[in-house]
Parts: C-alpha cells; sequence; structure tokens
C-alpha cells in the first residue's frame, strides 16, 4: 500500500490540525486532499509553508480558548432548574441526560457540545447536582443543576418508603 507525506493546510477530524505532516494513503493525499485544498504535498517548497500555517494555527487556537474561557464564564453564573415528571406514587418518568442539559444551558443563550458534557449516568432523582464540562483541554466548567420532579411533593421519598 503507497503512502505519501503531506502538509494540512486546515485541522482534519482524526487526522490533525493545519501546519501537521502526517502521512496518509497515497489516493487519499492525491485524490481528495490535495484537490479539496486540505492539504500540500511535502515537498521541500512546500515545507517553507510551515512557519505560516503555525502561525495561523496558533492564532486559531488562541481563539478558541478566549472564546472556550468565556462560555465556562458564562456556565459559572447559570444554575439550571429542571424538573422530571413523576406520577402518583413518586416514580419518575425518565431522566435527564447529557443532550437536555446541553438544550437547556441552549435556551440560556450558551452552546456546548453534549459529548463535553461528563455525566456518568442520567439524573433521575431531585436535588442538586454539579456535572463538569469540558470544553476544551484547558477549560472545563461547573454547570449547576437543581432538579425537581413534578406532581408530587418534595418528601415523595418518605411517603414511598412507608408504604
Amino acid at each position: 500500500m503507497a503512502h505519501m507525506n503531506v502538509i494540512l493546510a486546515t485541522k482534519i477530524e482524526g487526522l490533525g490540525c493545519e501546519a501537521d505532516l502526517v502521512t496518509v494513503k497515497a489516493g487519499y493525499g492525491r485524490n481528495f486532499l490535495i484537490p479539496q485544498g486540505l492539504a500540500f504535498e511535502a515537498t521541500p517548497a512546500n515545507r517553507r509553508f510551515i512557519n505560516m500555517l503555525q502561525k495561523k494555527r496558533a492564532e486559531r487556537e488562541a481563539a478558541e480558548l478566549a472564546n472556550f474561557q468565556e462560555i465556562a464564564e458564562k456556565i459559572a453564573g447559570i444554575k439550571l432548574r429542571l424538573t422530571l415528571e413523576a406520577g402518583e406514587k413518586g416514580k419518575v418518568f425518565g431522566a435527564v441526560t447529557n443532550q437536555q442539559i446541553a438544550d437547556a444551558l441552549a435556551a440560556q443563550g450558551v452552546e456546548i457540545d453534549r459529548h463535553c458534557l461528563d455525566l456518568e449516568k442520567p439524573l433521575r432523582k431531585a436535588g442538586d447536582y454539579e456535572v463538569v464540562a469540558k470544553l476544551h483541554p484547558q477549560v472545563t466548567a461547573t454547570v449547576k443543576i437543581h432538579l425537581e420532579t413534578s406532581g408530587e411533593p418534595e418528601s415523595s421519598e418518605e411517603e414511598t418508603s412507608a408504604e
């Protein structure tokens, strides 16, 4: 299988960032990456472009970091109030997942990827929770959540244990 070295012109998920020298299958490089302008063949002349690409990469990474720090500050000022439906005997229907937390944050004007929320298992009981959002390798935020159940008073756990 023939391989070739290319210099990435842009960030490509699963492959690398701009200015990275990567080895790809020759067909992928010649038929897709280079014609699409996503990479350059790693010739000595093209290697001179690496400095320009590294500067562009540093600027992009600094902008991303500043953006994620701003999002983390917004998250720190929010306490989400979520409600789960509860039946007659306090049995909760469904659970709060990372998608619902991301949607609730979006409703507050903070857009984040649900995959960055470190939620081990869906939330099923009323109470206060703190969920860590790993926004960036250098930036994390804590999402504060107050979860209530509807239909039953707060003492629903005591009532179900009395049966």
